[in-house]
């Protein structure tokens, strides 16, 4: 089995990202509006996204996703998945790696995201990038009114570091 292929996301994978956001976020799944708007700050001179997807080379299949928005010298991960029989591979930290490149082609001076208080998974991921807690979201995941845990990483503190698996 190969490892899938990261590559630029691109209008025609909205589709397949789709299916994999229902799979796995079935009551907080982003619409395809959300991603056609968040592509559509992904290209150019002045993109302020990046989106990524991961492809089997084998299959040709969408196996996980993530984005990232950059503004004023800040990032925010927007989003990122990973289909479940992709677990424990390390394709989550390929997709954050790949994130944080961009937050510094960016010259972002810190990175914040927003992850699930019960996806300890995902916690514990960014916490082995150097993310730190500095805060929680009430109810902001609808319509489940899930709690956020708001994660922060300064990118100088991080830079340099490149066995985060």
């Amino acid at each position: 089995m190969s490892a899938p292929v990261l590559r630029g996301m691109r209008w025609w994978d909205i589709a397949p990202v789709l299916d994999l956001e229902h799979e796995l976020f079935p009551e907080d799944a982003w619409s395809p509006g959300m991603f056609w708007s968040e592509l559509a700050h992904a290209r150019g001179p002045q993109a302020t996204r990046h989106y990524v997807v991961a492809q089997d080379p084998a299959e040709g299949r969408i196996v996980g996703y993530a984005g990232l928005a950059a503004a004023g010298g800040l990032g925010d991960v927007q989003t990122i998945a990973v289909a479940r029989d992709q677990w424990g591979t390390g394709l989550g930290a390929r997709l954050l790696t790949d994130l944080l490149q961009h937050a510094t082609a960016f010259e972002c001076d810190e990175v914040l995201l927003e992850v699930r208080v019960d996806n300890t998974r995902a916690q514990k991921l960014y916490e082995r990038f150097g993310f730190e807690p500095i805060g929680f979201r009430r109810g902001y995941y609808q319509p489940g009114n899930v709690d956020a845990l708001v994660m922060r990483l300064h990118v100088h503190d991080a830079q340099g570091t490149r066995n985060h698996g």
